[in-house]
Order: C-alpha cells, then structure tokens, then sequence
C-alpha cells in the first residue's frame, strides 16, 4: 500500500537510515529531529513497513493521540494503549500506548514485539527500575532481539549529558566514566537551521529584554541544574516590581501578536503573571488544572478565543498551536532540552506568519543552534569552541574559551571524540581515539586515563587518588600542599627554573637542567605534554624554548612538597584535579 502523502526527504532519510541500521544491528538507536519536523510522520512510516508487532511509546495522552492520527491517516487500523485516553487495546500489529500505562500493566504486553519505538526519548533515564527500562526488559524476556528506537529533539538530559554514545558521523559522546547510556548509536540528526533555512520551521526572533531581568544567580541549583520552588518563590515576592514590568512590556510587544505563551517558573509566580494581564484574554495552566478545564483552556487558546497563555511547566511537549508566535521565557533552567521544547512551542508555520519572538527574562543564555550540554557549562562566560586532535585530527567541539581573535585560549576538553575506522573494538564498532587532552598518569606503566579514572586502563593497577595524595601529605608535619594560582619562569642557560605560586602566598620552586636528557624528558612529559591544554604538544629541547612560549604551560591545580635540611623538594604536581578539595580561585 503507498504512503497517502509524501514524506519529505529528511523525513524519508530518517526511515531509510532505521531500516539501515537494524538490518546490521540489534542495539538501540536515536534519531534526532527537531521540534516541527513530524516525527509522527517517521513514526507513522516505520509502522506502515513494519511486519511484526510494535509498540509506540510516549509520556503524554497528547502525543499517544498525535502519533495514532498520524497512523490512521494511511487508512491503517492501530490499537490505543492508555489510560488517560479511556482506551486499553493491545491486540493490534501496532499500538500506540502511554508509558505509565503500559508499565501498570506489564502482564498484558507478554506478547513478542519486534520493535519499540520512543517518541520525546530523552526522558528514558538509564536506570533499570525506570518504567522504560522495565518495559524494554520485559518485551526482550519475549524477543531478544528486539529492536529499540528513540525519536527527539533534544538527545540529552540534564543530569546525564547525551542519551546515547556513538555518532553516525564518526564520533562519541561523553567522556569514558559514562558508559551507561540509554542508548547506543545516534543514526541520524537534523540541525534547527537546516529546518528554519529551508522553510520547514519559522525563524525565531531572539529579542533581548528592555526592561530589568531577573537574577537567579545567588540561588542554590540541585545536582539537575534546577532550583527549590521555595527559594525561587521567595526571590520572586521581592521583585514584583519587576514582574510587572515584565508584563507590561510583553503586553506591548503582543499588540500585533496573534498568540502568546509565558512559561512562568512557579504556580505562585504563574498566579501572578496572570493577575496583571487581560482576564478575558487569559488562561492559566498549571499541573494542579482539572484535566477537563485544561482540555477547554488549551482549545480556546487554539481558537484564538484567548491571547495569553500562562504556565508552568506542563505545556513543553505535545503541544501544538501553530499560531503562537510569541514566547515569553520568565523562568530559570539550566536544561537546554527544556529550553529548546519551550522555544519550538512557537515555531511550527501558521498562515501569515513571519518570525516568532522569543524574550528570555530570566537571563538563561542557551544556545538554540549550537547546544553543548555533554559537560555542564564550567562558567557563564564559556562558549562551543572547536579543538582539532594532534592524534587523529578530528574536530572536537568542547567547552571554552577565545580571545578577541577568536582563538581558542582554554578549553576543558578531556578525550578526543572522534572514531577511527581503521580500529575496532570487540563489537566491530569503530573505535575511539585514545588521545587525551587532560589526563591522570598511571604511576606503573606511565599510561595516560582519564582524570577520574581509579585503576589504570593499560596495566590495570590501581591508580592513586589525588585526595588521597592531598589527604596523606596534610598528615605530615614535614609536607606543604599549595593550592597553586600560576607559575612563573626564569632561566640561566641550560637551567629552568620554575616558581609555584600559592593562593596565600606560598612559593615552591624547582629547577629542570636541559642539558640532562633524564630532567628533560620530565619536564616534557609533565608540562609538554600539557602545552596549550594539550592543543599542540611540545617536545622542548632547550629552556630558552620553553621561555618563548610560557604563556601556554599549564599551572597544576595543586603542589605537594616534603622537607628537606634547608629546603622544600617538590614532589607531586597534581594537575586537572577534580576531587573534593577547593582549588585555587
């Protein structure tokens, strides 16, 4: 039977790259397409092909129904699996169900499936007690080889970085203490700008705020980036003023809107927002709304019966109003999923609509073309910054930092993520590059790992701690342990002399002699190897070299020496150090 209406070709591409890879392989696998590009469509397709039984699976009885739709509209008859929908049917080839109902009801899905698909799969945790993992697990009690494919937009979550390890373009995610990924290969993924460059998605207009913003700085964040209601609650009340402002100037900018979302950060901020705005043109909407009156609000709003639409958190996914075309960001989040599904609310194309205005009042300078999110943010002030490996010369996109030039000056880069095609692993998958830009040294075999590693990846020993390190030498009355702040150089010929400087003022010093091949090759292994953040390592062969180019040596986090009669013999330099101990600021 043919399709009723024509995928588009990124669409087409999408099914032919699934088709590709599960003919090969039987681990999972993502797909990533952005908010607007008709994931139902894939979906619908990889289920019009498909001759066994599948699943459709998502968190929401919004997209349960989307997806379904999407499905019938071939004329094909599939199964609704959710609560939420008053619908529990699970004899069809295919059925669209909700998670939290299918995982209520386990013994009713013993049947064998031959592939699960995920819609909005960035909310599979990798956790086994997950309700997706329990699901996946009991389905390949039935098959094993089932096949899993997750759709999204957004490939990553907060807490963990990106859902899955290997790129179809030739490199890997996250660094090697995350290997517990949802899911194994990424096997095909559209840019936002492909989507708005070629008409497929409006383009959004970044508008910056011209009244004051809120400061959430001061706030305490959880280990997922994100801040207690109460405090936010608090730092809210004392800025209404400001709140006020806010909407004022939203207002204003909305008289030639057609539709309006303000994502508010809490229900007692969301309750206020709506007090200074129209009442007749106004709905609010927030996870304590009775499920019938949300329904209504949201079709009102669809219907352009109602302007403005408040909410807090409950409107990111599953949503779908064409019309809106303003958006209104007054709540803080450190998510750059989240931020992305809040924009893509308004940039679905709708008849006489030219761009979508999005104002963030709460200062979260996320990035909706270029996100980088496999490590948190280390500052405000770093950026994605390319970094080309001397080993294998893939382009590494990392955290950083450029100078006005816009060359890379820091970056906090620790393994090079390219793929080398030429080795592979023990599963017949590429392998990575084992170059290292920040590294631990294995005291046995003088291997480099990565600097969280505990045993060595070559020889396998043991590796020592660093707080260890720092711990047992702050017992001795005979050490001293600097938090050092920078280094300093000075040089007579052949001898280099080094000054650690310390936080409060402490100094160690030491002294390489060039002329000596042993302190040489120490010198190099220590700071030539790490030259320019491991960018461009050097082999120095006199200190007059290493003088000229100072400026990129880099400066351990830590010095630990021991006393001798009449002075300090340095000992251990301990550099990227990521333990418990403060650093120096």
């Amino acid at each position: 039977m043919n399709a009723p209406f024509q995928l588009r070709p990124y669409q087409q591409e999408a099914v032919d790259a699934t088709l590709n890879h599960f003919r090969k392989s039987d681990e999972s696998a993502v797909i990533v397409l952005p908010t607007g590009a008709g994931k139902s469509l894939v979906i619908a397709e990889l289920a019009r092909l498909a001759r066994r039984k599948i699943l459709v699976l998502t968190h929401v009885k919004e997209l349960v129904e989307q997806n379904h739709a999407k499905y019938q509209s071939y004329g094909l008859s599939g199964g609704i699996f959710a609560a939420g929908l008053k619908r529990k049917e699970n004899h069809h080839q295919v059925t669209f169900a909700s998670v939290q109902s299918v995982a209520a009801n386990l013994d009713q899905f013993r049947d064998e499936y031959s592939l699960v698909i995920i819609d909005e799969c960035h909310r599979v945790s990798g956790e086994e007690t997950s309700q997706y993992q329990r699901i996946i697990e009991l389905l390949r009690q039935q098959n094993d080889s089932l096949k899993v494919l997750g759709l999204t937009a957004t490939p990553y979550r907060l807490a963990m970085g990106w859902i899955y390890r290997y790129h179809y373009r030739g490199f890997v995610r996250g660094s090697d203490d995350e290997q517990d990924k949802p899911f194994r290969h990424c096997i095909y993924e559209l840019p936002l700008s492909y989507m708005i460059n070629r008409g497929y998605l409006t383009r959004p207009e970044l508008v910056n705020a011209a009244v004051a913003q809120y400061d959430f700085s001061a706030l305490t964040q959880d280990r997922f980036g994100e801040y207690a209601e109460k405090d936010v609650n608090q730092l809210l009340s004392k800025h209404q003023r400001v709140t006020r402002a806010i909407i004022e100037q939203v207002m204003e900018m909305a008289a030639e809107r057609q539709g309006v979302m303000i994502f508010a950060a809490t229900v007692q901020h969301a309750q206020e927002i709506a007090g200074y705005l129209p009442e007749q043109e106004t709905a609010l909407v927030t996870g304590a709304t009775d499920l019938r009156d949300r329904d209504q609000l949201i079709q009102r709003f669809k219907q352009r019966q109602l302007k403005y639409l408040v909410n807090v958190s409950v409107l990111t996914t599953g949503f779908d109003a064409p019309h809106v075309d303003l958006i209104a960001v007054l709540r803080p989040t450190q998510s750059v999923s989240l931020y992305q599904q809040i924009v893509g609310r308004g940039l679905r194309l709708d008849e006489g609509k030219r761009d979508c205005l999005v104002i963030d009042y709460a200062g979260n300078h996320v990035n909706l073309h270029h996100p980088e999110v496999g490590e948190p943010k280390p500052s405000p002030d770093s950026e994605p910054v390319q970094v080309f490996c001397p080993g294998c010369g893939f382009a590494n996109i990392f955290w950083g930092k450029t100078d006005s030039d816009g060359r890379v000056v820091e970056h906090y880069g620790r393994r090079c993520q390219g793929l080398l095609e030429s080795i592979e692993d023990d599963a017949g998958r590429p392998q990575q590059c084992d170059y290292r830009f920040r590294f631990k040294e294995c005291p046995h075999c003088g291997g480099e790992n990565d600097i969280a590693a505990r045993n060595c990846g070559h020889c396998h020993h043991a590796i020592i701690d660093p707080d260890d390190q720092l711990r047992d030498a702050l017992k001795l009355k005979d050490a001293m342990v600097i938090r050092c702040a920078g280094i300093s150089l000075a040089g007579e010929g052949q001898k280099l002399r080094i000054a650690y400087h310390g936080e409060d003022g402490e100094e160690l010093r030491e002294s390489f002699d060039f002329s000596k091949p042993a302190q040489r090759a120490v010198f190099n292994k220590l700071f030539g190897r790490r030259f320019a953040n491991g960018q461009a390592p050097k082999v120095f062969a006199r200190a007059n070299e290493v003088l000229e180019m100072q400026v990129l040596l880099p400066a351990p986090d830590f010095v630990i020496a021991r006393k001798q009669k009449h002075y300090w013999q340095v000992q251990e330099r301990i550099f990227d150090y990521r333990g418990q101990y403060r650093k120096a600021y």
